[in-house]
């Protein structure tokens, strides 16, 4: 079978050749398609629902909204646990489901559940959280202005900044952390109240039916069709303050005459300042589960600038934290690793083989069997990581081409005048086919258990398996096909047969060595065994990592305070930990900000 994959190569060189190329046309569009990321995503399925009741506190929310939530979802399919989280007015549960689940299917079923859940009269449905992840949170902005208050920034966060972001295709959800959101509020003065002997539900009426639109029907007359159209929604304090609320002895009773209006913000909880310098509005972006990290965040840093241009005077965007500058560090790291080490086994290979043709041929294994494993990183989503990429060994991808081409240089220098090339070229790589073959396929099954695991030791480490398999694969396929024709074209040149001096003293030494092993088995058998027994023990004496090291230049402060400090002593104390780290490293720290609380929506409360 080898044989005749390697005679037909052969026999078909320029068609071979023509094949190798459009593989690597491909493989150059796949690159361009790769998913980059620093590291794969480790985490479960998941299904986040978020529940809001201003009004209780953690043990009623526990009560009335958490527990009653657990218990509906307790019955889905595919559902390994449920964590859950109350606070005040807040209640939030975590659902986590078998790996492979469908995230779409389980959101869907997930939905259909809180459909069924009663919950005590008032309360808003629960809503779920974003189509992200644990690793999606990719992007963070600060909304500054000098002239602004707070709650305008928040307006203009909320009303013109985050719509246009989430335009950004692959984003899941762009969220809001700190702020104050805007409301009219109606502040009750119960003496007025007691005096005109109104009840706050009155009130409470008034405001609900005295601020909507009603359609009235249409009027056809002279030919012309008119609508009717009631308007009624409220546009200002004015507005609000004129509402009537009811009559007492035929003279009407008015909002403004038993409140007063006023625009206010929404029960805070969280904070977000930055650089000491006081409150600020924090913008965080999260993509889609399984999207491209890498390109989504560079299209939100672009529609940031261009977001930047249609702003108020005065407001500025300020980019703060954005995944690329990770992704970009750990993929120069990778680039400079696999080049080093692409040029370090070419130096060796004309090193040892003294042929500057032959040496050009094994090289041309490295970059296409990468861009071979390219296609197939493609094929099956996998991203291009430290642990994908980081993982190639060339040593493994050019041994088999080394073999051939060794042989055929060989084979090559004995050959008879009258013995074709080709034909000598094909008996070499023949010959030594089923021991490299041997060699491959046991550096195949070593990876294989790898693909056995389960859960994040899976995800983690089944994509750095993977892209060696294919890696391995674009090779042993080169040296039954192109190996052979390039050798034919390149190596039959007389030139070919010269050996380095380099070879020539390996040779010389390892005769005596190999002479003695033979002479001395047990000796050097008994000392192979020490080795080994020493091996093991100081490997167990070695540290480990989880995941190598990634330094991205941050560093995140958790503070824990007491329950009972409230949000506005909070802020002052993270302003003071920030003044004292910039003035304790001025020249080290480019950006410091805090993040207090819980964000609009809580993917983390």
């Amino acid at each position: 079978m080898l044989g005749r994959v390697i005679g037909w190569s052969l026999q078909n060189r320029f068609l071979v050749i023509l094949i190798t190329l459009i593989i690597a046309a491909s493989g150059m569009l796949a690159l361009t398609r790769l998913n980059l990321d620093a590291f794969p995503d480790i985490t479960p399925v998941q299904v986040q629902i978020n529940a809001v009741a201003p009004a209780l506190n953690p043990i009623e929310i526990e009560q009335q909204v958490t527990f009653p939530m657990e218990r509906e979802m307790s019955g889905l399919p595919g559902l390994k646990n449920i964590r859950s989280v109350s606070r005040f007015g807040f209640a939030q549960l975590i659902l986590s489901f078998e790996d492979g689940t469908d995230l779409y299917l389980a959101r869907q079923l997930t939905s259909e559940k809180l459909q069924q859940l009663s919950l005590p009269e008032g309360l808003p449905t629960p809503s779920l959280g974003p189509i992200s992840t644990g690793l999606g949170e990719v992007f963070h902005y600060l909304v500054q202005s000098e002239k602004h208050t707070l709650r305008e920034l928040t307006t203009i966060q909320d009303w013109i900044i985050k719509p246009r972001l989430s335009t950004v295709p692959g984003v899941a959800e762009i969220n809001t952390w700190g702020g104050k959101k805007k409301q009219y509020q109606v502040v009750l003065k119960i003496d007025l109240l007691t005096k005109y002997k109104i009840q706050i539900s009155e009130v409470l009426r008034a405001l609900k039916e005295n601020n909507l639109n009603v359609g009235g029907g249409n009027v056809s007359q002279g030919g012309e069709y008119h609508l009717v159209h009631g308007i009624g929604i409220v546009t200002s304090i004015e507005e609000i303050e004129n509402i009537l609320v009811t009559h007492r002895e035929k003279i009407p009773v008015f909002i403004k005459d038993v409140a007063r209006v006023i625009e206010g913000y929404e029960i805070r909880r969280g904070a977000s300042t930055s650089n000491g310098e006081g409150e600020t509005v924090l913008g965080l972006g999260f993509m889609l589960k399984g999207e491209n990290s890498f390109e989504i965040t560079r299209k939100l840093a672009r529609k940031v600038k261009e977001i930047g241009r249609d702003l108020p005077d005065g407001v500025e965007i300020r980019v703060i934290y954005q995944r690329t500058d990770l992704i970009e560090a750990v993929i120069h790291t990778v680039k400079e690793n696999l080049l080093v080490g692409a040029l370090l086994v070419i130096a060796i290979l004309f090193w040892f083989m003294g042929s500057l043709r032959a040496g050009l041929i094994v090289a041309l294994a490295i970059p296409l069997s990468m861009l071979f494993a390219f296609i197939e990183m493609v094929q099956f989503s996998i991203a291009g990581s430290l642990m994908s990429l980081g993982a190639i060994d060339f040593g493994l991808i050019v041994d088999s081409s080394v073999i051939v081409v060794e042989n055929s240089m060989r084979r090559l220098q004995e050959r008879e005048q009258d013995h074709c090339p080709i034909e000598v070229v094909r008996q070499a790589s023949i010959e030594v086919r089923k021991p490299t073959m041997f060699g491959e396929l046991i550096i195949l099954i070593v990876f294989i258990p790898i693909l056995a695991l389960e859960g994040v030791e899976g995800k983690l480490f089944i994509p750095m398996a993977l892209t060696m398999i294919f890696a391995l694969l674009g090779s042993l396929i080169m040296s039954l096909t192109l190996t052979p024709v390039l050798a034919s074209f390149f190596l039959s040149a007389k030139q070919e047969s010269t050996e380095t001096f380099l070879m020539q003293w390996v040779k010389l030494a390892y005769k005596p060595v190999l002479s003695s092993a033979v002479r001395f088995r047990k000796i050097f058998i008994g000392t192979g065994i020490i080795l080994i027994g020493a091996g093991i023990f100081l490997a167990t004496r070695l540290g480990s990592e989880f995941i190598p090291r990634l330094a991205e230049g941050s560093i995140v402060i958790n503070t824990i305070r007491l329950a009972g400090v409230s949000l506005e002593e909070s802020i002052r104390y993270g302003m003071r930990i920030e003044k004292l780290l910039l003035a304790s490293f001025p020249d080290e720290i480019q950006t410091v900000w805090t993040r207090t609380g819980t964000a609009q929506t809580a993917t983390d409360p």
